[in-house]
């Protein structure tokens, strides 16, 4: 079989199809779940914790300062801020797809149907068995 023939075989399997269309719904829902952290959750968090926007905490290791020549010489800073918000977003589409994928499992999972009744043969013997026990000298 050619290299032609099998990229064919393994495109029409459906798994690529299936795994590109979970990319693509993957990404359009983090950058929902992105926005909502960005636009509302963070906001909030800062102002209850100082009235700081969150992806504005860092840890300054030197300070913005000007030299003798009055250029500007950027300040360096470790900024946790932007990691606490990542952290978060991940967390929450995390417990978002969690979810989805839990309540789409409910809903594919097949109904137990009910035990199949035992063949005539063994109800027969049932029968026979019990009418032995009630019976034992008979």
């Amino acid at each position: 079989m050619g290299m032609v023939a099998e990229f064919k075989e393994f495109i029409a399997r459906g798994n690529v199809v299936d795994l590109a269309v979970g990319v693509v719904i993957g990404a359009a829902f983090g950058k929902i779940v992105s926005a909502l952290v960005d636009g509302i959750i963070m906001p909030l968090v800062g102002v209850a914790l100082g009235g700081a926007s969150v992806a504005d905490w860092k840890y300054v290791l030197r300070p913005e300062t000007v030299d003798a020549t009055g250029a500007t010489v950027a300040e360096v800073a470790i900024g946790w801020g932007l990691l606490l918000q990542a952290m978060l977003d991940f967390v929450l589409v995390a417990a978002a797809i969690f979810l989805l994928l839990r309540g789409y499992n409910r809903l594919r999972r097949p109904v137990e149907a009910a035990p199949a009744a035992p063949p005539e043969e063994v109800l027969l013997l049932r029968e026979i068995r019990d009418s032995l026990r009630s019976h034992p000298g008979a």
